[in-house]
């Protein structure tokens, strides 16, 4: 079995990290998709493929694949630069405001 060790990167719609803490193990799909020719749902056999183990840390995950035989591939995650600045948004309105205001 294939499988890969993550970290979940943050949601497009929003700025927050919630749910980015966890490392997550997900199995690799180990056969393709079928669609049904009547419905045209898509469907397969492959029950390990929406597993989704949730461990704290990485060494946990990892020590977990090795215990059950899984191949697993360890991505380390992209972290954002903290580029906020020191006023803010509230620095447009401040009084020693070093450029003309032109809003």
């Amino acid at each position: 079995m294939r499988a890969r060790i993550f970290q979940p990167a943050r949601t497009a719609m929003s700025s927050g990290t919630a749910k980015t803490r966890v490392w997550l193990l997900e199995f690799a799909p180990s056969e393709s998709r079928e669609v049904d020719p009547l419905m045209g749902w898509t469907s397969s056999s492959d029950t390990q493929s929406q597993v989704r183990l949730q461990f704290s840390s990485k060494e946990e995950a990892m020590e977990y694949a090795r215990e059950h035989g899984i191949d697993a591939q360890v991505q380390d995650p992209n972290k954002r630069k903290p580029n906020i600045r020191a006023g803010g948004y509230g620095e447009n309105f401040a009084t020693g405001r070093r450029g003309a205001w032109t809003h």
